[in-house]
């Protein structure tokens, strides 16, 4: 086994547990996400949609483990990270409503192509395994 397989376990594993772990978030928590939602969504939609994206976090994380269902999973929680990515402009665009500094609002941007980078690992063949 190359010394990068023998990580690959345990790289999934942590993509797993961070999508599992943030999902879970979304229901115990709703009003944080909540209040990071575009306005120009309706008021009405924000606590579904915030429920709706908790659910395709924790089924995306969870899809990590079996086999069969890896590369769908992991097609998913891009499309899920694409989505969401305009909450995470918003955060820094006005990041003291959110009660983070400046620069880790900003930070945050940059760290969604990492982990778009880090699930379409797991939609290519030798990686889905």
């Amino acid at each position: 086994m190359s010394d990068a397989r023998r990580f690959e376990p345990g790289l999934r594993f942590l993509l797993s547990g961070l999508m599992v772990g943030v999902g879970v978030l979304h229901f115990a928590s709703p009003a944080f996400f909540v209040e990071l939602m575009p306005r120009a969504i309706p008021e009405g939609l924000h606590v579904p949609l915030v429920w709706l994206s908790g659910v395709f976090e924790i089924l995306g994380g969870l899809g990590l483990f079996p086999e069969r269902t890896r590369r769908l999973s992991a097609f998913g929680l891009m499309a899920l990270y694409v989505a969401v990515f305009p909450a995470n402009v918003r955060m820094a665009l006005d990041p003291a409503h959110f009660h983070v500094p400046a620069w880790a609002a900003y930070a945050r941007l940059p760290f969604q192509l990492l982990f778009l980078a880090w699930a379409y690992r797991y939609t290519r063949p030798e990686h889905a395994r």
